[in-house]
């Protein structure tokens, strides 16, 4: 006899079309898709009662946990003042805080915010912004974007025009825009056949090649900072960040910045530029800076951009973009509560033991016979999956191992859904020291148990 959850899962397979999922996948067979009823905390609860750490935050966006009750009551006060109004020729205070906010959370020398809807459209703006910069300041042969091989940037054909991920890009190929790629740093399979314990970021020589000898055509370089996330949390020194602000300032090229997943304490600091000690062109946030709650993101950006754009009316300078939501009332005051949480709470100030504690429970992964890499910035940590761990052999594709984990992981109580052969964490910042343990230990047995048993 059908339950309700099996006629809710039964609707689910005949109306929703799941984001970057294979639907075949839950044909005749028990894998079905996990109907969650409620969240608290670091946890969320499916139909039937089942209690699973939410370890990915929803896709990296939850930061305070599910259910704030701070967050739900300024969700439903604004909802019962304004729900929502175009942000062209009228304006409202929730969008005005947040700006003054995050200016003044980036510091200097940022001055102006641009709103839109997630962080792909946060991208999309980055990228017309810098290239109409260049066109008003009179040099439109400086058109061409940089992106890093294995880059994610989103899903819109702009932000899929600067990623570098096949599986993201190749079908779309003859949609996007022609750009120039560099080598990623990828520390534990080097492409210059360094050691990660002795390198001298010779990673950066494909930039200044190519900045020598393009640099009068290059726009941009866009970059995920330290770590590039749907690569598989590939972590990178702060140095190679260095370097790049040294090099776009020496051949007067724009730096952007996609912080949209790492910004607001992922990698223990609010900005993963802030690692770096530099400080980019242009920046983009989003996922977190509503701690999961409601759409937003923001395109960050100094005066000497600005400026580009400012001029009469009858010049045609004027930034010609805009969304329907385009700083919403709802989410501006949202976010405005998250960044006053986490400024009380001192939530940021806190992770350096949390990160520690984070460290030293990754270790037991090294006793593992299948663990390659183990990564970990903040409070983030990554496992890379191998068949063979002095080769560093990957597993193929088509062997699914991170999905198999996956689901021994949902087993024992635990959100672990992979990149590949990558088994990684991002919980909320608000994981206890003793739920890091716990969290570790769930995915320390699902990975012996697919890989060794």
């Amino acid at each position: 006899m059908k339950t309700e959850k099996d006629r809710w899962i039964e609707k689910d397979l005949k109306y929703v079309w799941h984001p970057d999922t294979q639907m075949k996948q839950y044909e005749g067979n028990n894998y079905k898709p996990t109907l969650i009823e409620h969240g608290e905390g670091i946890y969320v609860y499916d139909a039937d009662g089942n209690k699973y750490i939410d370890a990915v935050a929803s896709w990296w966006v939850n930061t305070l946990g599910h259910s704030v009750p701070r967050l739900n009551k300024v969700l439903y006060e604004q909802a019962s003042k304004i729900e929502h109004i175009l942000l062209a020729d009228f304006t409202h205070k929730p969008a005005i805080e947040l700006a003054q906010r995050l200016v003044k959370l980036a510091g200097e020398p940022f001055s102006k915010v641009f709103y839109s809807d997630d962080g792909s459209t946060a991208v999309e703006v980055a990228i017309k912004m810098a290239y109409q910069y260049w066109y008003q300041k009179g040099q439109p042969q400086k058109k061409y974007f940089v992106s890093m091989t294995d880059s994610y940037h989103g899903d819109t054909l702009g932000s899929v025009s600067v990623g570098g991920i096949d599986i993201y890009k190749e079908v779309f190929n003859p949609l996007v825009f022609e750009t120039l790629k560099v080598c990623a740093p990828y520390c534990y399979r080097c492409p210059k056949g360094c050691n990660q314990n002795d390198c001298n970021i010779d990673c950066i020589e494909d930039v200044v090649k190519l900045f020598k000898e393009r640099h009068n055509e290059i726009a941009a370089i866009i970059v995920e900072p330290l770590v590039q996330g749907a690569a598989g949390m590939r972590m990178y020194p702060a140095e190679y960040l260095n370097r790049l602000r040294i090099l776009c300032d020496e051949y007067d090229i724009l730096l952007i910045d996609d912080e949209v997943a790492m910004a607001f304490g992922r990698t223990g600091k609010y900005f993963a530029f802030e690692h770096a000690g530099i400080k980019p062109d242009i920046f983009c946030v989003a996922k977190g800076i509503t701690a999961g709650y409601v759409p937003l993101a923001a395109t960050i950006t100094t005066d000497k951009i600005y400026n580009a754009f400012y001029d009469d009316f009858s010049k045609l300078k004027t930034f010609y973009h805009g969304h329907s939501f385009t700083g919403n009332p709802i989410a501006c005051a949202v976010a405005n509560e998250t960044l006053k949480i986490m400024e009380e709470e001192k939530i940021v100030e806190h992770l350096p033991a949390k990160s520690c504690a984070f460290k030293q429970a990754l270790k037991k992964f090294e006793q593992l016979k299948h663990v390659g890499d183990i990564r970990h910035i903040g409070m983030i940590g990554a496992i890379e999956l191998v068949k063979n761990k002095e080769t560093k052999e990957p597993y193929v594709f088509n062997e699914r191992i991170g999905h198999r984990v996956f689901l021994e992981a949902m087993k024992r109580g635990a959100i672990l859904r992979p990149i590949g052969n990558v088994i990684y964490f991002m919980p909320p910042l608000i994981i206890t020291e003793a739920q890091i343990e716990e969290l570790t230990q769930i995915a320390y047995d699902s990975i012996k148990t697919v890989t060794e048993c």
